[in-house]
């Protein structure tokens, strides 16, 4: 099984997508996840901003929509080593229509996944939705765990550590550092400062959602092509810009159509913040998913800002903190590999039964 290096310039895809089946539902199908995404996901970003009062819901998914846009787009031309670790996380054999219908499964595993969770309000992780979906229909292509690339799984388990752990920490860390610096303030007085600074942070955590989450999925963008191409196992991709811009595109219009019970779930419900604790748990948020972004490690949007707002809600009072609504969070993500593996699993061999 060889090494590939490949490119796919606007040209080819337009030429090919409407000529290849496989091609357009492959492709019609992560748009379709990149959009629940942005849906379900994204809303994250701006949802202690919407609480605070700083900004309305309208422009708060305007100012989202945007950053997101721009952070799959800047931080893929910059740092893209996060797609290429999806794209390189599962080996689905060397039958490019097998391949390709295993693909396809975990794709609709995934959004089967995301929306029942938004259903119910539930913030779930698409980032180790699409992991347990991708893993699950890999492990029904070999008989085994043989498709998972054990090096790639290793990162995405550093990032359950960093998204939880140093999400928790910064959150706890800045917002004792924010309130020391603050102490003797007017908080009349410190309000419009805050209220501008949560603003940008909302922002800042837009942005790096864009470019967590973005990247995952350009990287399954990627796989696909290549699968629908006839080209099989590990390969080196050049992301090309047009990838970059409908990605960011189709991620902005998800985010679009709102998600307020998310909002609702994570900026309302878990903990009620102060202007200046929502900035805090937004800087924290932003921080944790810059660093892991810059080392490749693909984390959960969702677990970082969650874990960072914990973090801020317990550093003014552990019985602030919602943990009824946190025990619910926790058990929906310790859910998400073994459940969306499994209906990766299940649909990828109903599959393979069928095509």
């Amino acid at each position: 099984m060889g090494a590939y290096s490949l490119e796919f310039p606007f040209s080819w895809f337009i030429s090919n997508v409407f000529s290849s089946l496989p091609l357009l539902i492959t492709c019609i199908l992560t748009l379709a996840v990149v959009l629940v995404n942005g849906w379900t996901d994204a809303p994250n970003a701006i949802a202690t901003a919407i609480s605070t009062r700083v900004i309305e819901p309208r422009r708060a998914i305007t100012l989202a929509a945007v950053f997101n846009f721009l952070g799959v787009f800047v931080m893929t031309m910059w740092a893209p080593s996060v797609a290429m670790t999806i794209s390189n996380m599962v080996d689905f054999g060397d039958d490019p229509h097998r391949a390709i219908i295993a693909l396809c499964a975990a794709l609709v595993a995934i959004v089967i996944w995301a929306t029942a969770a938004w259903a119910f309000g539930i913030p779930t992780s698409e980032s180790h939705a699409l992991i347990a979906g991708l893993s699950g229909a890999a492990i029904a292509m070999s008989g085994g765990t043989g498709g998972i690339n054990g090096a790639e799984w290793v990162k995405v388990l550093y990032g359950l550590g960093i998204s939880t752990v140093v999400g928790f920490i910064l959150g706890w860390v800045i917002v004792k550092i924010v309130g020391h610096l603050f102490r003797r303030a007017d908080r009349r007085h410190t309000r419009p400062f805050f209220r501008s600074a949560q603003i940008a942070g909302a922002a800042m955590m837009a942005f790096m959602h864009g470019a967590q989450d973005g990247q995952k999925f350009i990287g399954v963008f990627l796989l696909g092509m290549s699968l629908a191409s006839g080209v099989t196992g590990a390969a080196t991709f050049a992301i090309p810009i047009w990838l970059m811009v409908l990605c960011s595109v189709v991620m902005a219009l998800g985010t679009s159509v709102g998600g307020y019970r998310i909002i609702k779930a994570t900026g309302m419900d878990m903990v009620k913040l102060e202007v200046y604790q929502g900035f805090s748990a937004d800087l924290a948020g932003a921080i944790c998913l810059f660093m892991s972004s810059i080392g490749g490690i693909p984390v959960s949007t969702t677990h970082a800002k969650m874990a960072a707002i914990m973090g801020v809600g317990a550093a003014k009072r552990v019985s602030s903190v919602n943990w009824g609504m946190v025990g619910e969070m926790v058990l929906t993500w310790i859910l998400t590999f073994p459940g969306c593996g499994i209906i990766g699993f299940a649909i990828a061999k109903l599959f393979l039964m069928i095509f």
